[in-house]
């Protein structure tokens, strides 16, 4: 093989023997990824589907109905769950494999569907949404990282960008099913049982799968992982990555001794990845996009549509919008580079939010029927260029670096750790989202996402690099040069990513 460095491009490449690699020249990968999504789709689904339940949970329990603690509990009960389920997916994932975890959520998300349908009163639909979002938790770790190490490099980010078009997939079936079900007695029940299903057909297809390639090379079985990685790249390609896997198994022997959570913090260059990573998952719930999610049904009635239906099919051409911009994502992001994506999604999700105050704080200071209708257009057209600049960037972005800026030894922790960030802010911002429009308005409201996209802006800036087109091992030494500085003669390249 004839390996050249190209100072400034992702790193080595083989220039006689390597193919060009793109999104759909291996269906075997794409099939893979198409599975593991699913746990996107069950992520989706369950963040859509309670926005349009919660107007008929509402209806049946009056206690629901009059207060906004218990409506966002039933919301956020779910977001615990995730948050516990994404704490120790990390540890799942590194010590049974990514195949297991998904397996293992998908029996729980199963399980807390029934319990959900079955519910009779409040409290037991709120356990039944701590199971789900124990198995939605496992899942939004495992899915982008079992993508991105059966994925080439060259088009990682657009492969675990289709887990974000899962999720946003999920969403937008959720408001198709919220629809289905409007004038079904049992309404709400329906729309949150019929979430099992998808994760019992994952459970079936991922029987049928392998397990994630560099996880068996480093943890179990280095024949099956050579198997696996052989139906996923040419016989040159895979000379080059099972030499990468042997020089990454050696160094973890060289360690003489297990990683740890502390660890996190007290290495430098993993401390800087995780802050990044982490800080990219929380400013990701901290601009709003699940307070939209969530309650875009709510505000759409906020903006002054009272009917149900016409809130339901108003919310359903935002998911639409949000499932639409993701496919654009999928393309921008091996293309235009993970950094310069994120910067032009949040430019775009200051402008929507600043707009959705504007429409607000105008329709809450007229009393004119004429002007309020106009003004709760404006707040939907804000919600759907919201979405449209959030779902190519600001979506995709923050899973996809998560999944590859870790070293193997530490991805399934800091993976874990950073989705546990993203469940906590989920969290926040649901439990909070209410009663902060209730107490301040909800023109207010949106200024104070917008004030924080604007910081969100000023940290990618700072803090993140960029990542595109780069080998888990290539970005392993970025790390370790912003920690320690230079001294391997490889600045130029280094510098040119961040």
């Amino acid at each position: 093989m004839t390996i050249v460095s190209l100072p400034g491009s992702s790193g080595y490449l083989d220039v006689s023997n390597r193919k060009v690699v793109s999104y759909f020249s291996n269906p075997y990968v794409l099939g893979l990824t198409f599975v593991a999504g699913i746990g996107g789709l069950l992520f989706g689904y369950d963040t859509g589907v309670i926005s349009g339940a919660l107007l008929y949970i509402k209806d049946e329990f009056p206690e629901v109905n009059q207060s906004s603690f218990l409506q966002e509990t039933i919301v956020s009960m779910a977001l615990v769950g995730a948050m516990i389920g994404a704490a120790a997916g990390g540890w799942i994932n590194d010590s049974y494999g990514r195949k297991r975890a998904t397996l293992s959520a998908d029996v729980v998300f199963i399980l807390g569907s029934l319990v959900m349908a079955a519910a009779l009163d409040p409290y037991i639909l709120i356990l039944g949404r701590l199971l789900v979002g124990l198995g939605v938790g496992v899942a939004s770790v495992t899915a982008p990282v079992y993508i991105a190490e059966a994925s080439p490099s060259e088009i990682r980010g657009g492969l675990v960008s289709t887990n974000v078009l899962m999720i946003t997939g999920g969403q937008f079936l959720s408001y198709l099913v919220n629809l289905a079900f409007t004038e079904i007695p049992g309404t709400w029940r329906w729309m949150l049982g019929v979430a099992g299903v998808p994760a019992a057909i994952q459970f079936v297809l991922m029987l049928f799968l392998p397990e994630s390639p560099r996880w068996l090379y480093m943890k179990k079985d280095k024949a099956e992982a050579v198997a696996v990685l052989a139906k996923i790249y040419d016989p040159y390609r895979l000379e080059e990555e099972i030499d990468q896997l042997a020089t990454a198994l050696e160094e973890e022997r060289l360690r003489k001794q297990a990683v740890s959570y502390l660890d996190v913090f007290r290495k430098k260059e993993i401390r800087l990845a995780f802050f990044a990573g982490a800080g990219l998952q929380a400013f990701q719930q901290f601009a709003g996009i699940n307070t939209v999610m969530y309650y875009s049904p709510t505000i759409v009635q906020m903006a002054g549509f009272k009917s149900n239906q016409l809130a339901l099919l108003l919310s359903l051409i935002v998911a639409l919008t949000n499932a639409m911009g993701t496919i654009v994502g999928i393309y921008l992001i091996d293309h235009f580079g993970r950094k310069k994506l994120a910067l032009t999604s949040l430019s775009g999700v200051i402008v929507s939010l600043i707009l959705l105050a504007v429409a607000f704080i105008l329709e809450s200071s007229t009393s004119n029927s004429i002007n309020v209708g106009a003004y709760g257009w404006i707040a939907v057209i804000g919600l759907a260029l919201y979405i449209a600049f959030f779902a190519p960037g600001m979506g995709p972005v923050p899973w996809t670096v998560n999944s590859e800026i870790y070293p193997e030894s530490y991805r399934g922790m800091c993976g874990g750790m950073s989705a546990t960030v993203n469940w906590i802010s989920n969290l926040i911002v649901a439990q909070s989202f209410l009663s902060l429009a209730e107490a301040v308005g909800a023109g207010a409201t949106f200024l104070i996402l917008a004030g924080i996209a604007v910081m969100a802006f000023v940290f990618v800036v700072v803090f993140v690099p960029e990542t595109k087109g780069l080998s888990f091992e290539e970005m392993e030494r970025i790390w370790k040069e912003k920690a320690w500085g230079s001294g391997s003669g490889k600045d130029a390249l280094l510098e040119a990513r961040s």
